[in-house]
């Protein structure tokens, strides 16, 4: 099985994206990954993407706001807003081009961790994209591989988190 085959989806639910991953990786150190400033813009995007952020505050009410630059020289404005974070088991937010709210194109994101325990300690991340409606989501599936790219984007935290737990 290749790397990206470790991530489930699920588009059973018309306006969902459901990404399932489990990570070798303790929860508490995957919540680091996905909230530390100096970690989450190092390993979010597809392959290739880079980032450069221009603010990031995790807080209810907090943003990220970042550039994603992709490979082909394209720029993606991106801003997401925390509307609830619960360390260190759940992340609820916007996601969307800018800070203003645009109800036809933002999307909203819950991300769970859960512990599975173990030795190693292993955690089951969940992200759950919610679009506007079925034609909004498919869209995107279709023109900017949105499963793909996010099936990259927690292969990419995978690798990031090997990098994190080496002394």
């Amino acid at each position: 099985m290749s790397p990206l085959d470790d991530t489930r989806v699920d588009l059973g639910t018309p306006r969902e994206i459901r990404l399932v991953r489990e990570y070798d990786a303790p929860r508490e150190l995957v919540w680091k990954a996905l909230t530390d400033p100096a970690h989450v813009e190092v390993w979010w995007g597809p392959d290739g993407f880079t980032n450069t952020t221009t603010k990031i505050d995790v807080r209810p009410g907090g943003s990220w706001v970042f550039v994603m630059h992709g490979p082909d020289g394209k720029d993606w404005p991106n801003a997401i807003t925390y509307h609830e974070i619960v360390a260190p088991e759940r992340i609820v937010f916007r996601h969307g081009e800018g800070e203003d709210v645009n109800p036809d194109e933002d999307f909203a994101s819950v991300i769970t961790l859960e512990d599975l325990g173990g030795d190693p300690a292993r955690t089951r991340l969940t992200m759950i994209s919610t679009f506007k409606d079925q034609t909004t989501r498919d869209f995107l599936i279709r023109t900017v591989g949105a499963v793909e790219g996010g099936k990259q984007t927690l292969q990419k935290l995978e690798d990031h988190l090997e990098r994190m737990a080496r002394p």
